[in-house]
């Protein structure tokens, strides 16, 4: 996907969003919308943040690891940090969870609410190295808006 691609895609969240009070619903339509817009994907979705660890949210793809530990793996990693995780080899991550073994490369962002971690938007790819530059700025882009939308709404807890 290119920059527009993604300008795009944050226009189409922020119109499907914009008048819906409902964090779960807005989230299963968050994740919806971004799976079926990018390729070469195998599972996107959110891991919410509840107490100490992160929790299987809204998702697209096969069942997947449903409590994950801050710290632990990719997902726990962006949690712990706070900084965006992008993985070019899963199976070279120290502490990879395998929830799919055929997930090859990762993309997870954390998702701040007025500063605060509510969860992660995880994407995983078959391919390796499949996010590059453009895609990480356009979903960091798409998981801000979200998260501005997210902050006049319900939390998920």
């Amino acid at each position: 996907m290119t920059d527009s691609d993604y300008e795009l895609l944050d226009s189409q969240l922020r119109a499907l969003l914009g008048d819906e009070t409902d964090a779960l619903a807005s989230a299963s339509n968050f994740v919806a919308l971004l799976y079926n817009a990018m390729d070469d994907v195998n599972w996107l979705g959110v891991y919410v943040l509840r107490a100490n660890e992160l929790v299987l949210g809204p998702f697209q793809g096969k069942p997947a690891c449903v409590r994950i530990a801050l710290g632990d793996g990719v997902c726990g990693t962006a949690a712990a940090t706070l900084t965006t995780q992008r993985v070019d080899d899963v199976h070279a991550f120290p502490g990879h969870i395998a929830c799919d073994p055929d997930s090859r490369s990762e993309l997870v962002v954390p998702l701040l609410v007025n500063d605060e971690l509510i969860g992660v938007l995880d994407i995983d790819s078959p391919s390796l190295a499949r996010f590059t530059d453009v895609d990480q700025r356009g979903v960091e882009t798409i998981c801000a808006s979200f998260c501005r939308l997210q902050g006049n709404r319900q939390r998920f807890i």
